[in-house]
């Protein structure tokens, strides 16, 4: 049973959103780690759950921000040692990659807004996917990518730009390059954030925010969909092992 969460975030406007809402449905208590501030990052001894959210950084800008060569070393801890339930959104998947000796670097093109993910066949039978439609449209913000799985490592889904874009590590461990924890009033609150804003019109030309805002109107209940399933799945998973033990 999952009792206690620890959420990493590496931005004030990339918060645990959905995923948040989720953990505190079931009655779990999570605490939240700001790296970008300079908190460290506790002993990871008393949590049942790793939250890994998204962020402008890339992995391998550790000179740049040096609390990410102890984030990936807790990751990996978490993975491998501890071997407790994981889910990563966008950074958090690339992190999860490098942490478990993967790969990341630059896409071939940057993937911004609301774009197409399918399952593959794997994707259809895997009980962390359960659920979900063969296709579905995700919030993506993104230019690096996994370029090599870590052992161990299974694609859930893929998109026409990125290869990877669930991937998973037996039944407790799972990320996704897009970005399912986005509620509306997040997206609101980029209309206030000039950096983001400039981020949209160049991925996407001029006014991009408008047309992801509208966008996110049609798109956010078929996603929020999606985005619980999965969660429900990890969270399920846990359950069925433990219960078989």
């Amino acid at each position: 049973m999952i009792r206690r969460a620890l959420a990493f975030q590496h931005m004030d406007d990339e918060p645990p959103g959905l995923f948040g809402r989720y953990l505190a449905e079931q009655g779990v208590e999570t605490d939240v780690v700001m790296l970008h501030r300079g908190e460290a990052i506790p002993s990871l001894a008393p949590y049942d759950f790793l939250l890994v959210m998204g962020g402008a950084m890339d992995v391998w800008e550790t000179d740049a921000h040096p609390w990410l060569g102890a984030e990936i070393a807790a990751i990996r801890e978490w993975t491998l040692t501890r071997n407790r339930p994981y889910m990563g959104v966008c950074l958090g998947l690339q992190l999860l990659a490098v942490a478990l000796g993967g790969e990341v670097g630059l896409a071939r093109e940057a993937e911004v807004g609301f774009g197409k993910v399918e399952l593959n066949a794997l994707g259809h039978a895997h009980p962390l996917t359960r659920g979900l439609p063969s296709s579905f449209k995700m919030m993506q913000w993104h230019h690096a990518e996994v370029t090599k799985l870590p052992a161990g490592a299974e694609v859930l889904a893929s998109s026409a730009v990125s290869p990877v874009q669930i991937m998973s590590i037996g039944r407790d461990i799972m990320a996704t390059q897009f970005h399912g924890e986005l509620t509306p009033a997040l997206i609101d609150r980029w209309a206030h954030i000039p950096q983001y804003l400039e981020w949209l019109d160049q991925a996407m030309g001029p006014g991009a925010y408008e047309r992801v805002r509208t966008q996110s109107r049609l798109q956010l209940t078929r996603s929020e969909r999606v985005s619980r399933a999965m969660f429900e799945n990890l969270i399920s998973a846990r359950r069925s092992i433990r219960a078989a033990a």
